[in-house]
């Protein structure tokens, strides 16, 4: 036993180190491809800039000293948000409804920032909770939305069957025993990201149209923006609803936190199920390089040991999870698809309309899915009564 909780914990630890080379590898070539695409851009900009700094100090005799801390006074009067163009107040109300908004989202656009040191004591304990609050609100919003699609793709799918002619048994009849034509369906978690994938993009293309409409922006531009504040960037290059006027004023404003809400739920949801199929490509990667490299480690022979039904990976998942014990090696490659497969017993039990029963809810902990599900998968394994 203790060998195998070994090697478990090797590969475990094996997988965490691939995923952090990826990312470097990803960042580092993410680096050089920004890096050779603005960086000239920077330097003409740079050049450009000095020349009418040059330009302006001769024509108006002014001292190039005197004119640096004129330009410093100004970026610290920007900072505490002094434009030259007129933009509505930073910290009225409706300005401050919008600065908590971008805290507890965590988007932080960064045009607006406490200055004073009562207003950034109270950030910190406003964020923490406000933020956390917010996390749990989207974790639950995409348990919702996976229940509704399951639905939606079991209605489809029953729809496809009557138009071929196969009969769809009742729920009642199916407790009964009797055959049902829905009998080993099971909804594809590929179709989820697919339908929440397009689900992002109308709201990114309907939320650009509204933008380069009424902030005068390109289509790019807004698109842009678009992904920026609904995947949390918020870089604050392109802000909102910041003018001081607007046509149908109050309108536009409330179609704007409609699209931000909307765009950062979607968003959110997209990112979790992709993460989770990266997992799973991760996790097949793994399970290539053991198994061709160390093949003795399957506890069977047979090709494609390492290969497991996705809905006996959770039963294998939540038995070693009651038992307390450590996993075989076989076992391990078997949970290799645990996130997936978690993922599509949740679907194929909401679109059966079957139990979602478990002892993690005996525990008082959700299941969920999502970051907030990895964290309830650890509490429920020390909270078993052994």
């Amino acid at each position: 036993t203790k060998s195998r909780g070994f090697l478990w914990l090797v590969i475990d630890n094996a997988r965490f180190c691939l995923l952090a080379g990826l990312i470097l590898l990803y960042l580092l070539c993410g680096a050089a491809i920004f890096s050779a695409l603005e960086h000239p851009f920077e330097l003409r900009a740079r050049l450009l800039w000095k020349q009418q700094l040059d330009n302006f100090t001769r024509r108006y005799r002014v001292n190039l000293g005197a004119l640096h801390t004129l330009l410093r006074q100004y970026e610290e009067a920007n900072g505490a948000g002094i434009r030259v163009d007129t933009l509505r107040p930073r910290w009225d109300f409706s300005g401050a409804f919008y600065f908590v908004g971008t805290v507890v989202s965590t988007i932080g656009f960064g045009m607006t920032t406490p200055a004073t040191i009562a207003g950034k004591i109270f950030l910190i304990f406003y964020g923490l909770i406000g933020c956390a609050a917010t996390i749990l609100f989207f974790n639950l919003f995409l348990e919702r939305i996976i229940t509704m699609l399951a639905y939606i793709m079991r209605w489809c799918h029953e729809r496809r069957l009557r138009c071929a002619g196969v009969g769809v048994v009742s729920s009642r009849e199916e407790s009964s025993g009797e055959e049902d034509s829905l009998e080993g369906w099971k909804p594809s978690v590929y179709y989820v990201m697919l339908i929440l994938g397009i689900a992002s993009v109308v709201i990114a293309c309907s939320a650009s149209t509204l933008y380069s409409s009424m902030e005068n922006w390109s289509y790019v531009d807004s698109l842009y923006f678009c992904f920026v504040a609904f995947s949390t960037i918020g870089f604050g290059d392109l802000v909102s609803s910041q003018r001081q006027q607007y046509e149908s004023q109050e309108a536009y404003r409330f179609g704007n936190c409609l699209f931000i809400l909307m765009g950062v739920c979607c968003i959110y949801s997209l990112f979790n199920v992709i993460s989770i199929v990266i997992k799973q490509t991760l996790n097949w990667i793994l399970g290539k390089l053991v198994c061709s490299g160390k093949h003795q480690l399957c506890s069977c022979s047979t090709p494609g040991c390492c290969e497991t039904d996705a809905g006996a990976v959770a039963e294998v998942q939540v038995g070693r999870r009651l038992s307390g014990e450590m996993i075989s090696v076989n076992e391990f490659m078997a949970s290799n698809k645990v996130s997936l497969a978690l993922l599509q017993k949740q679907l194929s039990e909401t679109a059966h309309q079957g139990p979602r029963q478990s002892y993690s809810h005996q525990n008082g902990f959700s299941g969920g899915v999502g970051a907030l599900g990895i964290m309830n998968n650890r509490l429920q394994e020390t909270s078993v009564d052994r």
